[in-house]
C-alpha cells in the first residue's frame, strides 16, 4: 500500500519539518519513504510544500500529481492544492487561516483551527501537529506512537523543551478529526 501526501504552507509552519517527521516515523517502521521538499528563497514567509511518500513496496517516483492526502496550512496552498487531490482522497484544511470551503465531494475533507490549537498548548509554532494528527486519524499511514517516537528522536535540541507540548497538539488535532463530524464533510 502506498500513500502519497503533500504537506503545503508559509515557510515558518513547519511544512518541511512535518514531512521530514512522517518520513523518519515510516523509515522507523520498516517502510519505503521519500520526502521531496520544495521551497521559496525566503526564510519565513514564502511558500513551502513537500511531498511524502510512504509505501509497503519500493517506490517508483517521488513526484506526484494528484496526491491521496493534501494539508494545506495556508489560502494559497489550499487554492494550488484542493483541486489536485485524488477522487477519494483527504484534504486537511487549516480553517485558522484558510477562509474557503471546498465544495467538492469527491473526497474527505477535515477544517482543523491548527493556530487556535497550537496557540491552547503554548505555540503557534506547533500548528502543523494539529494538522498531522488530524491526518492520522482520518488516514493511519502510520501509528500514533511511531509518530511520537519521531518526534522525540528528531525534535531540534533549541525546541526540546516543546516536545510533550507537540504530542498535545497532535493528540488533540486527532481527537478534533475523530470527535466533531461538523468539521468532517465525506
Amino acid at each position: 500500500m502506498e500513500t502519497s501526501i503533500i504537506i503545503a504552507g508559509f515557510g515558518g509552519q513547519g511544512v518541511l519539518f512535518s514531512g521530514q517527521l512522517l518520513a523518519y516515523a515510516g523509515m522507523d517502521a520498516g517502510r519505503q519513504v521519500t520526502w521531496f521538499p520544495s521551497y521559496g528563497p525566503e526564510m519565513r514567509g514564502g511558500t513551502a510544500n513537500c511531498t511524502v511518500i510512504i509505501s509497503s513496496d519500493i517506490i517508483g517516483a517521488p513526484v506526484v500529481a494528484h496526491p491521496d492526502v493534501a494539508i494545506v496550512l495556508n489560502q494559497p496552498s489550499y487554492e494550488k492544492y484542493e483541486p489536485l487531490v485524488k477522487a477519494g482522497g483527504l484534504l486537511i484544511v487549516n480553517s485558522s487561516i484558510v477562509a474557503s470551503e471546498s465544495d467538492r465531494e469527491d473526497m474527505e475533507i477535515v477544517y482543523v483551527a491548527a493556530n487556535a490549537i497550537a496557540e491552547e498548548f503554548g505555540t503557534v509554532q506547533m500548528l502543523n501537529m494539529a494538522a498531522i494528527g488530524a491526518m492520522l486519524q482520518r488516514r493511519p499511514v502510520l501509528a500514533m506512537a511511531e509518530i511520537e517516537r519521531a518526534l522525540a528522536d528528531h525534535l531540534p535540541s533549541r525546541k526540546a523543551h516543546l516536545l510533550e507540548a507537540n504530542k498535545k497538539v497532535l493528540q488533540r488535532g486527532c481527537e478534533i478529526a475523530a470527535a466533531d463530524a461538523s468539521l468532517v464533510r465525506k
